[in-house]
């Protein structure tokens, strides 16, 4: 089982995760982990702190001459803005933010829920995202993350579902929103400049797109190895998201059966490729049917609510003396749906790999792959 886990604060000198279950043999592209890790940092509407954090991943264990060895992984991702006992004690919770119903789970202060509970933590859960693109490309799978709308803006995907991963990419990278319709990037620009101008925040939406799947990964069999299941899970851990969606999502909810399902041909001439010649004229499943890839795209879009500092706080109160006052400001940016953009793809890749290793799982990236291709070939064979 391929699994990971974060440690550190926003505020403390490193972020870590620990990764187990990664296969030996993958040599690691450390410039490709950090050009990851940049975009993360970039897209317009970020705040200041993106200016003074220069982020590069580390391995600390589990890799010898740049190959991973099957032993647990640990990446360092260091803060270079770190404050520590210099920070002073917020009086006053922030709405929206994790601040007051910490503090009280935890019978401690706010400071400490705040630097836990912060956004920063990302940048190590891209770092195992982006590592873990790097094993999905070995298979031939890709992944992209880009921004279908900017808080009321609707922008949309263009003609982004029929071109090649690698050609949007090369479009989202040329956008200052990260989105794949570059030529509405001054639009976007002035509706976050008016938001924070107004001291406000913008949220959006997020589309995650992977293609090259084969069939199989996960499983109808048991309710929490499901891949949607874990997908949602993944992303709604990320900090804001508040709603995921797969494939057609809630508008399958509208409409009827016959306007929903993907009707199912075969073409034999892709019968070489990862969906065995198993066409579908729509994609509304979004990849996923029971729980399993089905050899179509992945299409899952998350849902980012505005950040919740606002330079014009709503009201409080301090915990002191339970009076009323507005809330407290900590910086912050104005829009980070980019960033959400970046931070979506990494950790819907990670539980793309997951399940790979799952399915064709060995000690070795040499012993995957010959699963791999024992199953494509079998699988050929019904």
């Amino acid at each position: 089982m391929l699994r990971y886990w974060t440690a550190g604060e926003s505020h403390g000198k490193a972020l870590l995760a620990l990764i187990d279950g990664f296969p030996a043999g993958l040599t690691i592209d450390n410039d490709h982990i950090d050009r990851e890790l940049q975009l993360r940092q970039g897209g317009y509407g970020r705040g200041g702190r993106q200016k003074l954090e220069q982020d590069k991943v580390e391995f600390l264990t589990g890799v010898w001459q740049g190959v991973t060895l099957g032993s647990p992984l640990t990446l360092q991702v260091v803060n270079n803005d770190y404050k520590l006992e210099r920070l002073k004690e917020l009086e006053r919770p922030r709405p929206g933010h994790a601040d007051l119903t910490g503090s009280i789970k935890y019978l401690g202060s706010i400071r400490g829920v705040l630097e836990r509970s912060s956004a920063r933590e990302t940048a190590v859960r891209v770092a195992a995202g982006a590592l873990a693109r790097q094993l999905l490309s070995q298979f031939g799978i890709e992944t992209i993350g880009y921004v279908l709308e900017l808080g009321a803006m609707p922008i949309g995907r263009g003609d982004s579902l029929g071109k090649p991963v690698s050609q949007v990419r090369a479009l989202r990278d040329t956008s200052s929103i990260y989105s794949v319709e570059p030529d509405r990037d001054k639009e976007a620009e002035s509706y976050i400049d008016r938001t924070a101008d107004e001291g406000d925040t913008l949220g959006g939406i997020i589309e995650v797109r992977v293609d090259g799947l084969p069939f199989g990964l996960g499983t109808h069999a048991q309710w929490d190895r499901k891949l949607d299941g874990k997908i949602a899970q993944a992303v709604m851990a990320v900090q804001a998201i508040k709603g995921v969606e797969i494939g057609m999502g809630f508008e399958a909810a509208r409409r009827p059966g016959s306007q929903v399902h993907d009707p199912i041909h075969f073409d034999p001439e892709q019968v070489n490729t990862p969906n065995l010649g198993y066409v579908r004229p729509s994609n509304n499943a979004g990849g996923l049917e029971g729980g399993m890839t089905n050899g179509q795209s992945l299409i899952v879009r998350a849902a980012k609510k505005p950040i919740s500092t606002l330079r014009k706080p709503l009201d409080s109160i301090r915990m002191e003396d339970k009076g009323s006052h507005r809330a407290s400001y900590e910086r912050s940016d104005v829009c980070a749906i980019s960033a959400a953009a970046i931070i979506v793809e990494h950790v819907v890749a990670f539980e793309i790999a997951s399940a790979l290793v799952d399915k064709f799982g060995g000690d070795s990236l040499v012993e995957m792959k010959a699963r791999y291709d024992l199953f494509q070939q079998m699988a050929r064979q019904r």
